[in-house]
């Protein structure tokens, strides 16, 4: 099973269409946190198959985004954690990274993942993988400032149990760019 994971979109919906081209073929779709505001779930819905998602610090209009989500079957807002098991892998999924670390070291889940920080990050706790998936915004706080960085997202192998890092493809004349 193919499953998509990306985080921390803040409403840059030139990026998530890029990635969700670039995802067309994954069996499920991932969102770490961070939409921001409702209009992205109409961009998260041109994804053909379930998303899941969890809110972030900066998902404000949570009515909004849960009703304007609730209209599509294939998408699930399950508030500020998920748990799912996809092929015998045990998932967690919140936004925060001071949560996701225990989760990790607590022995209950084969993959934990999160954002917030925008940060890329695939990494182990043990024998749990801990993957946050960058931000599709493409930017990060550093410094007392914001500065661009690459709006990067995952695609996890449940069989394989391997994590693939990828970079948003920007569109071209209506079409996804090749990876370079």
């Amino acid at each position: 099973m193919q499953i998509a994971i990306l985080s921390d979109i803040h409403d840059n919906l030139w990026n998530l269409a890029a990635a969700i081209h670039q995802v067309q073929n994954a069996d499920v779709l991932i969102c770490c946190g961070d939409l921001c505001s409702p209009f992205v779930i109409d961009e998260l819905a041109k994804f053909p198959r379930d998303v899941h998602i969890v809110f972030g610090n900066n998902d404000a209009d949570l009515y909004r985004i849960t009703t304007k989500a609730s209209k599509n079957p294939r998408i699930h807002v399950h508030g500020e954690l998920f748990q799912a098991t996809f092929e015998k892998k045990r998932f967690a999924v919140n936004h925060f990274d001071y949560l996701a670390r225990p989760m990790a070291k607590s022995g209950d889940y084969d993959v934990v993942c999160f954002g917030h920080n925008h940060e890329f990050e695939i990494s182990h706790e043990g024998s749990c993988l801990l993957i946050n998936p960058g931000p599709i915004m493409g930017a990060k706080f550093s410094s007392g400032r914001w500065e661009d960085t690459a709006p990067t997202f995952v695609v996890y192998d449940s069989r394989t149990n391997a994590p693939e890092a990828k970079s948003v493809s920007k569109r071209l004349s209506g079409q996804a760019a090749d990876q370079p």
